[in-house]
C-alpha cells in the first residue's frame, strides 16, 4: 500500500520506455528545478515574505520609486517597527535593499529577487484559465438533461 505522504516515481512503475509512459518536459524540467536545495529555500523565502498583504502593498509603492522608511510606513496603521520588521522580512527574501543616507534609510526594490519565483510560476501558465462561468451553464444543461429522461414517480 502507498503512503499518502510517500513520494510517487512514476519511472518506477512505468519504465521510460513503456508505451504507457508519458514524459512531460516542463513537469521534469521543474521537477529537477526543485531538487535543487538552494532554489527551493529562496522560493520558500520570497512566498512567505510576498504572502502578507502588508508586504505586498510596500512592495507596490517601491514600484514607483524609491522611499524612506518613514515615509513607506504612513499609509499604514501600523508602528513603525512593525513597519521595520515587514521591511526586515523582504530584505532577507532579497525583494529589496536598505541603504542608509545621512540619517534617513532609503529602501528600494529588487526585482531581479523575483526571477526565481517567476520563472517557478510560469511553469503553471501552460494551463488555460477556466470559464467558470460557462462550465456552471453546461453543467446546468447537463443536470436539465438527465431531469427529462427520467419517469415521473407518483
Amino acid at each position: 500500500m502507498i503512503s499518502r505522504n510517500a513520494p510517487i516515481h512514476l519511472h518506477a512503475v512505468f519504465p521510460v520506455n513503456s508505451p504507457l509512459c508519458i514524459f512531460n518536459h516542463l513537469v521534469d524540467d521543474l521537477v529537477s528545478a526543485c531538487d535543487n536545495p538552494a532554489m527551493t529555500a529562496n522560493l520558500d523565502i520570497v512566498f512567505s515574505a510576498l504572502a502578507d498583504p502588508t508586504r505586498r502593498a510596500i512592495l507596490a509603492m517601491l514600484l514607483e520609486d524609491d522611499m524612506a522608511v518613514t515615509d513607506v510606513a504612513e499609509p499604514f496603521q501600523i508602528s513603525l517597527t512593525a513597519i521595520s520588521k515587514h521591511l526586515g522580512i523582504l530584505a532577507e527574501a532579497g525583494l529589496i535593499s536598505r541603504e542608509k543616507r545621512g540619517r534617513v534609510i532609503w529602501c528600494k526594490l529588487e526585482p531581479d529577487s523575483m526571477r526565481n519565483a517567476s520563472v517557478w510560476m510560469q511553469g503553471f501558465g501552460q494551463f488555460e484559465a477556466v470559464d467558470l462561468d460557462a462550465f456552471e451553464r453546461f453543467l446546468a444543461g447537463e443536470l436539465a438533461e438527465d431531469d427529462t429522461d427520467q419517469p415521473l414517480q407518483a
